[in-house]
C-alpha cells in the first residue's frame, strides 16, 4: 500500500473567495437534484467539453471547498494509504508519543513493518470522528448543565 505525503495545499485569497463561490453552487445543485448519481461539468464553458463525474466526487469536492472558502489547508489521502507514526500524529494534531499511546492501547489500529508502525488512513478517521463525536455530545452536556444551573 501506498504511503501519502503530500502536505496540504494552502489558499491564496483569490481561491478561498472562488471556493466560496463554487461551494454555494454547488451546495445548490446537489440539493435541488438528490437523485442524480452521475452529474455532468461543462469545462471552460464549451459544451462540447463535459465531464461525467460520480455524485459522491462531487460531495467530496465539496468537502474540499469547505475547508478552502475557511482558507484552510487541504490534502487528499485516500483510505488505503498508510501513514508513518509523524503524519498521522500530525492529522490528528497530537504528538506523536500520544498517537503511539493510541495505538498501542487499541484506540486505532496499525500494523508493523520491520521495527516501524503503519496507520491506515481510514482507521484513523474513524478514531477521529469517533473522538469528535464524544467530544461535541460533552460539550452539549456541559452547556446543557450551565444552562440548568443558571450560570450561562
Amino acid at each position: 500500500m501506498s504511503t501519502a505525503s503530500l502536505p496540504p495545499s494552502l489558499p491564496d485569497e483569490v481561491a478561498v473567495r472562488e471556493a466560496d463561490v463554487a461551494l454555494r453552487r454547488i451546495k445548490r445543485y446537489l440539493s435541488s437534484h438528490t437523485e442524480e448519481q452521475v452529474i455532468r461539468v461543462v469545462v471552460g464553458g464549451d459544451p462540447d467539453e463535459t465531464l461525467a463525474v460520480p455524485r459522491n466526487a462531487i460531495e467530496i469536492l465539496a468537502r474540499i471547498l469547505t475547508h478552502m472558502a475557511a482558507g484552510q489547508g487541504v490534502s487528499v489521502v485516500p483510505g488505503r494509504a498508510e501513514l508513518t507514526t509523524q503524519q498521522a500524529a500530525d492529522l490528528l494534531n497530537v504528538s506523536r508519543p500520544y498517537l503511539i499511546s493510541l495505538l498501542e492501547s487499541g484506540k486505532i489500529a496499525f500494523r508493523r513493518v520491520g521495527k516501524h508502525r503503519r496507520v491506515r488512513a481510514d482507521s484513523l478517521m474513524e478514531y477521529k470522528r469517533k473522538d469528535d463525536h464524544e467530544r461535541r455530545t460533552a460539550a452539549d452536556e456541559l452547556s446543557e448543565l450551565n444552562q440548568d444551573m443558571g450560570l450561562y
